[in-house]
């Protein structure tokens, strides 16, 4: 497979163009693009109840919704024959049209398709928008990336308690009003990003075998690493509502851990280019294995403080392992985000699918001691990247 990662095109850099407006431009399709992709915890509880499911249904549905991501290797490869930002802008397309969907879903199989719809675009759009994120680096890339990965983050955060709200005043159906945002801005951003020439004909080969076995730790890492913070996700606002919470304060607990996890964001891009990279990726491990192992020990207020310092441990090597899986692949560098991201999420999604089983088994709260020692062992594939 002869593949090179795709380059601004030249018009742009002849200009010598600013990348600020196209940076914030991107951070924002990025917030709007994973807002609607990650908008479902916040609302999962009160879809159960609609489905009549219990809280091991909750895998199955979540299953849906990330497993899509394993296209995403597939889509870096076509972003850099193609070129352009059409993939970007259609996938952050396709989830705001997902979003609308599913509020307008009356059973399973049409919920699990509007899913499907948003997973497939998800993946369409994070590695086209991660080489151009990339691309608009002169030097300093950990902090460009934690810049654009910011945007995501925030998205995730907000949009889990934002689709809460709307649903407790105006059930599912009014879901449409959460995507306005996306379909006001979309075309307005579009014509600020520079487009990414494709490939050249006489492109280097990716060479795999070099690559097999740094890519193989990095997918481990990275699918045990997303299945954690799925496993949270998924089933802390479950947990607080059977406890007696409610819809939206179970989606708070989202928003906090993510939110507060954009600081982990930026200091982790900053820290790896200070420190090196290794150091974030296990560090973050070790940290997010003692702080889950401290908040299922807590209860009162004090478990929204271990929540936000969770979100920042665990979301400091996000940027950093995106730049480790494109360094990995130099020769297509959305190909490796696209494992960094894409792949291990797929696979952690899968894994979701086993703790679904362990909940019903043990019950939520036992269930989630599962995650410590999850985290140690990302500490120790982090060591070896």
């Amino acid at each position: 497979m002869s593949i090179v990662p795709a380059r601004p095109s030249s018009a742009d850099t002849r200009a010598g163009r600013s990348p600020v407006a196209p940076l914030l431009g991107l951070a924002w399709l990025h917030f709007l693009n994973d807002g609607a992709a990650n908008f479902l915890p916040g609302i999962l509880p009160a879809i159960l109840v609609g489905l009549h499911a219990g809280a091991a249904s909750a895998s199955g549905i979540m299953a849906a919704l990330l497993i899509g991501q394993g296209f995403q290797p597939f889509a870096g490869w076509l972003s850099d024959r193609l070129g352009g930002k059409a993939l970007a802008i259609l996938g952050v397309s396709g989830t705001t049209l997902g979003l609308i969907l599913v509020g307008q879903s009356r059973g399973l199989p049409t919920l699990l398709a509007a899913l499907a719809l948003i997973g497939v675009s998800n993946a369409l759009f994070h590695p086209q928008s991660l080489a151009l994120a990339r691309s608009l680096a002169k030097k300093r890339h950990g902090a460009i990336m934690s810049v654009f990965l910011v945007g995501g983050e925030l998205g995730r955060g907000l949009y889990p308690l934002i689709a809460s709200l709307v649903v407790a005043h105006f059930t599912t159906s009014g879901l449409w009003i959460v995507a306005l945002p996306a379909i006001m801005s979309i075309p307005l951003i579009a014509p600020l990003l520079p487009p990414l020439v494709p490939r050249a004909a006489n492109a280097a080969p990716v060479h795999w075998r070099r690559h097999a076995r740094p890519a193989a730790t990095l997918i481990a890492y990275a699918a045990l690493r997303s299945f954690g913070l799925y496993a949270l996700v998924t089933f802390l606002p479950i947990a607080w509502q059977h406890d007696g919470g409610s819809l939206v304060g179970g989606a708070s607990l989202i928003t906090v851990l993510l939110v507060v996890g954009v600081i982990g964001n930026v200091s982790g891009g900053l820290i790896a280019d200070r420190l090196g990279r290794r150091i974030v990726l296990v560090g973050s491990s070790l940290l997010t294995a003692a702080l889950v192992a401290i908040y299922l020990m807590s209860s009162g207020w004090i478990v929204w403080l271990i929540l936000g310092l969770l979100g920042i441990a665990v979301f400091s090597a996000l940027p950093v392992s995106v730049l480790v899986g494109q360094d990995i692949f130099p020769e297509n560098r959305s190909l490796g985000s696209g494992i960094a991201l894409g792949l291990g999420n797929s696979l952690g999604a899968l894994l979701l699918l086993g703790f679904g089983v362990a909940t019903s088994a043990f019950g939520v709260p036992t269930a989630l001691w599962i995650l410590p020692p999850v985290a140690l062992m990302c500490a120790l594939l982090a060591a070896r990247l």
